[in-house]
């Protein structure tokens, strides 16, 4: 069975909804978990406020693009939320922990109380950025699914190595997001300290892309059957080895908002290329092919998708238009003044 135009729009804007979402969450998570190797307290400081007044919005595309897969593919994210439950748990208590450590570090004027929650702030950061690394590794590679789509082993078998490899490669692509947006947001020390992390964390990157990409001909041989056919999927792939050669030029040209660019686009096009690949399964069955969640056997009604893209078409402007305008409003370098956290 083919997948319709309304499937395939439904997967396509699932997809621009986690691109969204890895760039901009991609970024402050990046800076979160940098903030565990600082150990200046004013410093920390720069990171929390470099993120403070846009993180929620960052978040809105993670909800939405949950909201999104409830809506248009029902039973993967049936299969997903619950096949991978203390995983997502371990998402949304790093989450909170960030959340809060924003909110709770300055209530109290103790140096202590500051380095705990400046350490929850880090961890809280850290934990997402591995796991969701490790739950697309899991979604690409497949799992075993019985003949009513779900999940049959437990969350240590999610552990497997192609799945580390991916949640590594995630980790430090957002390691590079976080660093190269701290230095647009900086001067200074700082500003050369951030360019350098981002240089080591970039090849760090593309090792880890490259091993990845290597591991899966062996480990999910299905992502590359047809794959080398697809115009779209040359052409994402031209953009992210663009976007990946330019990024370290940037960065040696002290063109930090370029080199955060080139970085973003990287993560896209990375992304779209995973995508690519993927399609028009959703969530391939290791055990049992028939048993795969694709796009087409996964989908809602006609009628469901149908009212659901009007709603997008209204709902996505305004996503995007709130976005644009906070980050106008918070443009320039961090300055910490008595309102900040």
């Amino acid at each position: 069975m083919d997948p319709t135009v309304l499937q395939i729009t439904w997967f396509a804007l699932f997809c621009v909804l986690i691109v969204g979402y890895a760039i901009l969450d991609g970024f402050d998570l990046g800076v979160g978990i940098l903030s565990l190797f600082n150990r200046s307290d004013g410093e920390r400081r720069l990171y929390v406020n470099a993120v403070a007044p846009v993180w929620d919005g960052n978040e809105v595309w993670f909800l939405t693009a949950g909201g999104a897969l409830f809506a248009a593919f029902p039973p993967v994210y049936a299969t997903v939320f619950s096949g991978f439950y203390l995983a997502m748990m371990l998402v949304l208590l790093g989450l909170v922990l960030r959340a809060v450590s924003m909110e709770f570090r300055g209530k109290v004027e103790s140096l202590a109380w500051r380095r705990f929650w400046d350490r929850a702030f880090g961890v809280g950061s850290f934990l997402p950025a591995l796991l969701f690394g490790v739950a697309v590794g899991n979604v690409l590679r497949g799992v075993p699914l019985n003949d009513d789509g779900e999940y049959l082993l437990g969350f240590l078998d999610l552990l497997n190595p192609f799945s580390l490899v991916c949640g590594f490669l995630g980790l430090f692509m957002i390691l590079t997001q976080g660093a190269l947006y701290m230095a647009v947001k900086s001067d200074g020390d700082l500003r050369a300290r951030m360019l350098g992390i981002a240089t080591r964390t970039w090849m760090a990157w593309v090792v880890l892309f490259v091993l990845a990409t290597l591991y899966g001909i062996f480990d999910a041989a299905h992502l590359y059957e047809g794959t080398a056919r697809s115009p779209l999927f040359w052409l994402l792939f031209l953009g992210l080895l663009g976007s990946v050669l330019w990024l370290p030029v940037a960065i040696r040209g002290d063109q930090a908002l370029r080199a955060f660019l080139a970085s973003s686009l990287g993560v896209g096009t990375m992304i779209g290329v995973a995508a690519v690949a993927l399609y028009p399964n959703l969530l391939p069955a290791t055990n049992d092919p028939s048993h795969s969640l694709t796009v087409a056997n996964a989908s809602s009604t006609p009628a469901t998708l149908s009212a659901m893209l009007i709603i997008a078409l209204i709902g996505m402007p305004l996503v995007i238009g709130y976005t644009v305008f906070i980050y106008r409003v918070f443009r320039g370098k961090v300055v910490l003044d008595a309102d900040s956290y």
